[in-house]
């Protein structure tokens, strides 16, 4: 049975970039690979197929001659310098191998061998932050002390001692991983003599133990801006611990705790706060002044006033950091019973309680509501 062209069998036009037809090998690959097919030969075929045609098109020489002669220019049994024979025998040259090795890293959860550059970011660090809610709602720069992992100051993050420098591993070359392979079968795994590193440090440094990093701590200045919330984060870039062979330090995200206040509650931009009216304030009316973030504010009470009633001061909340308004100051009222009250207090309260039940429903209509409701629900 004729074969079909190779272009075809990858999907890609015959002025296809090498990067493309290694990229439409692998997705080929993946989708028919047998290890995701089992006991399934039309994927098996298709994937010998994307492998044979890989392997030509990818091998510069092979794919002049496949492009000029045909199949016949590839042919072993022609004499023209074949690629070793198809199905899953000999894996032909470099190129296909780091292919290879690509899809592998993929199906197994490791990476390709070129992946590994042996350099890793830094950790991100938290800190957690606790501020006032006047410092949230102004804006503040406290100086915060943190642990923290740097780059060696005596051997520079080499890990090697002074005069000396690390050698390449000599199991993988400075790769940091190695390839097992049995027949087909073709495992990356970190190399178990460098760990992954790539290099041996004959001679360590003696200020870090061969890590290039030490444990220091340092102090920092933080601005917080103005309106920030409970939970909020801020992110200060590059400040984390340093990086793994010269890798990218990592960054240090602070976690903003507003601790409770004595007065306020705050609810997102608004501030909520209780003020206790004496009995005849709430009674008669009068004017009171209450505490805001910012000073005092002087709000009036109509007469009869009743416990729980809300008064908006508008504006006099926190602007947001997202926000471009400031939130309001709800201020609920609570009247306050009196306590220790002198003999004639007590009188007066009386002779006061005597005439209010002479006309109970225009004095106090709420309790006249609440025993009707009473009396019907026992007339029932």
């Amino acid at each position: 049975m004729s074969k079909r062209d190779y272009y075809e069998v990858l999907g890609v036009s015959r002025d296809a970039s090498e990067e493309d037809i290694k990229k439409a090998y692998r997705r080929l690959a993946m989708k028919h690979h047998p290890d995701r097919n089992p006991d399934d030969k039309a994927a098996e075929g298709k994937f010998k197929e994307a492998k044979e045609a890989y392997e030509i098109l990818s091998d510069d020489s092979k794919r002049r001659a496949y492009d000029q002669f045909g199949h016949a220019g590839v042919d072993p049994s022609a004499g023209g310098g074949g690629f070793g024979g198809g199905g899953f025998g000999g894996f032909g040259g470099q190129g296909f191998a780091d292919a290879f090795g690509d899809i592998f890293g993929d199906i197994f959860g490791g990476g390709g061998g070129r992946r590994n550059s042996n350099v890793y970011r830094g950790a991100d660090l938290r800190y957690n932050l606790e501020i006032s809610l006047e410092e949230a709602a102004h804006g503040t720069e406290p100086k915060i002390r943190i642990p923290t992992l740097e780059e060696c100051d005596t051997c520079h993050g080499t890990g090697a001692k002074p005069g000396t420098q690390p050698t390449t591993c000599s199991t993988c070359g400075g790769h940091g991983q190695v390839r097992m392979q049995q027949g087909f079968f073709s495992i990356q795994q970190t190399c178990p003599r460098c760990n992954g590193t790539g290099k041996m440090i004959p001679n360590p440094c003696g200020s870090c133990s061969g890590t290039g990093r030490i444990k220091k701590q340092k102090t920092l200045a933080v601005k917080i801006p103005a309106g920030v919330d409970e939970g909020d984060r801020i992110r200060l870039s590059g400040e984390g611990e340093a990086g793994v062979n010269g890798g990218p330090p990592g960054d240090l995200y602070v976690v903003i705790h507003i601790k409770p206040h004595a007065v306020f509650k705050r609810d997102h931009n608004d501030l909520h706060c209780e003020m206790p009216i004496s009995f005849a304030t709430a009674a008669l009316g009068g004017e009171i002044e209450i505490p805001t973030l910012d000073g005092t504010a002087k709000i009036k009470i109509p007469a009869e006033t009743q416990t729980g009633r809300a008064f908006r001061l508008r504006g006099k909340g926190i602007k947001g950091v997202r926000s471009n308004t400031f939130g309001d100051l709800m201020c609920h009222v609570v009247v306050e019973t009196p306590v220790s009250l002198t003999e004639r207090q007590k009188e007066l309260l009386a002779e006061f309680e005597a005439i209010s039940l002479q006309n109970q429903s225009t004095h106090h209509p709420r309790a006249k509501s609440w025993m009707d409701k009473v009396k019907e629900f026992f007339a029932q």
